[in-house]
């Protein structure tokens, strides 16, 4: 579907008469992000999930300027209107975590609940954010010089060596997930880093306050960056409640897909 300069590779998956649930995966990844916990989530909702810009199939077919935060949350939302999705939960992991918070605070109109895995409302200082932008460039850089799969597949396994991944490597489906972000296309994900990475993304911390959307924010055992900011999240708004998942790193979808959708079952379920 070719929405103003953008083509979306996208599956909604309507579920009569059941809450629909969008998913936002992270850097790297793509449309089959969450395929194991929807498994276990698709008998109770709807699901939307797509490629987001830079990720997989889905084509930007405008300018860099959308790829950026702002323009990528605005076509989510004409992506809802075309589907006719008035209101919807959300998922988000990581970087789709960050355009998650975006959304929600941006148009908390369209969402009922949320739920962000490993994610933050971006950098509070200018410093933060220039020192961010100068570092993903480099990180950019080795990208755009992917030019063989081997040279991608040896990015993706420094990328994973980040301490806030844990132990991720230890994980018996773990060639199976980089086999997953090898599909993608590095030049793309250039872009996508270059132009959506934290440090260009609009800081959030100061609306976080204004939230009203009960929002679930998860975050791993070992992955001690993302528990304390997050726990500076739960402190501004009482819309948000923390829960640290044990013996997980960043991608706890992935690595404890069980206890991920029993966490998001219970707070979906429960009353408002």
């Amino acid at each position: 579907m070719i929405l103003e300069k953008y083509k979306f590779n996208y599956f909604f998956n309507l579920n009569i008469n059941k809450a629909i649930i969008i998913f936002l995966h992270g850097f790297m990844g793509n449309i089959n992000e969450f395929d194991e916990a929807i498994k276990l989530l698709a008998e109770d909702f709807s699901y939307l999930i797509l490629d987001l810009p830079g990720h997989g199939e889905t084509e930007v077919v405008g300018g860099d300027e959308y790829y950026v935060m702002e323009t990528t949350a605005q076509a989510i939302i004409n992506l809802l209107d075309e589907l006719k999705i008035d209101k919807c939960h959300l998922i988000g992991y990581s970087m789709g975590g960050r355009l998650g918070l975006y959304l929600t605070l941006n148009f908390p109109e369209r969402f009922i609940k949320v739920v962000l895995e490993s994610a933050s409302p971006g950098l509070a200082t200018k410093a933060e954010r220039l020192e961010r932008v100068r570092r993903d460039a480099q990180i950019a850089r080795k990208l755009s010089r992917s030019i063989i799969q081997t040279d991608f597949a040896a990015f993706l396994s420094n990328w994973y060596n980040q301490p806030i991944f844990g132990y991720i490597k230890n994980h018996p489906e773990y060639d199976r997930m980089v086999e997953s972000r090898l599909q993608n296309n590095p030049h793309e994900l250039d872009k996508s880093l270059r132009f959506m990475g934290t440090g260009c993304q609009p800081s959030l911390w100061e609306k976080l306050q204004l939230n009203t959307i009960p929002m679930l924010l998860l975050v791993g055992e070992y992955d001690q960056k993302f528990i304390s900011i997050n726990t500076e999240m739960a402190k501004i708004c009482d819309f948000f409640q923390i829960k640290i998942i044990s013996n997980t790193g960043h991608n706890i979808h992935f690595e404890n897909t069980l206890t991920f959708v029993e966490n998001i079952k219970s707070f979906l379920f429960a009353a408002i």
